[in-house]
C-alpha cells in the first residue's frame, strides 16, 4: 500500500472511530463511514473486503485506547497487586460507560469469534494483564479463572449500571462500592 492508500485506510478507521463514539454501534454503516471520510460508498471496499474487517479495525482502535488507559492507570507496577486491579477495574468500567458504543463494538461476539480479523488477538494482552494481576494479588492455582469470573462481574456491572439498572436495585449513586465488592468476591475481602 502506498502513502495515500495507507491514509485513505487510517482516514476511513478514524472517522469510524468518531462515528461510533458519538452515534453509537449502530451507526457504523459502510456508506455512513465513507461520507464522513470523504470518499464515495464504494471506497471502504478496496481497503476492507467486507464490512465486519472494517468494524475489527475500528474496534482494535478501542482495545488500543483501553490498554493505553489500563497501562497508564496501573502505573510502573510499584502499587500492591489489588490496588493495581482496582486501578484497572476502575478504567475498564469508566471506558464501558463512556464509550459506550465503542465498548458495544469491541465485544460483539461476530467480530471477537472470527480469527481473520486480529480482534480477539487485540484483545487477549489486556485479559493477560489482569490474569497476572490477579494471580500475583491472590496467588492460586488457575489465576486465569478467577480473573475470568471477575471480569465478567466487571462486564456485568458496567451493563447493568449503563441501563440504570443497578442505581434502581441497589440505590447507589456511584459504581465503585460495586467495583470493590466484587473484587471482594473474587480475591476475598482485602486484609488490613
Amino acid at each position: 500500500m502506498n502513502e495515500s492508500e495507507t491514509g485513505l485506510r487510517a482516514r476511513l478507521i478514524a472517522a469510524g472511530v468518531h462515528l461510533v463514539s458519538t452515534e453509537g454501534a449502530q451507526a457504523l454503516t459502510l456508506r455512513e463511514i465513507a461520507r464522513r471520510a470523504g470518499v464515495s460508498h464504494g471506497a471502504p471496499r478496496r481497503y476492507f473486503p467486507t464490512h465486519l474487517e472494517l468494524l475489527s479495525a475500528i474496534a482494535r482502535r478501542g482495545f488500543a485506547d483501553l490498554g493505553t488507559r489500563a497501562t497508564t492507570a496501573i502505573g510502573a507496577g510499584t502499587a500492591r497487586p489489588r490496588d493495581q486491579l482496582r486501578a484497572l477495574a476502575r478504567v475498564y468500567l469508566d471506558f464501558a460507560l463512556t464509550e459506550r458504543g465503542m465498548y458495544e463494538l469491541m465485544f460483539r461476539h461476530d467480530l471477537l469469534e472470527s480469527r481473520q480479523f486480529g480482534l480477539r488477538e487485540t484483545s487477549l494482552p489486556l485479559f493477560g494483564l489482569l490474569v497476572d494481576l490477579v494471580g500475583r494479588a491472590c496467588p492460586e492455582p488457575d489465576a486465569s479463572l478467577t480473573a475470568g469470573a471477575l471480569w465478567a462481574n466487571l462486564h456485568g456491572i458496567a451493563q447493568l449500571w449503563g441501563w440504570g439498572s443497578l442505581q434502581l436495585a441497589t440505590g447507589a449513586d456511584d459504581f465503585v462500592p460495586l467495583l470493590d465488592a466484587a473484587l471482594d468476591a473474587h480475591l476475598g475481602p482485602e486484609k488490613r
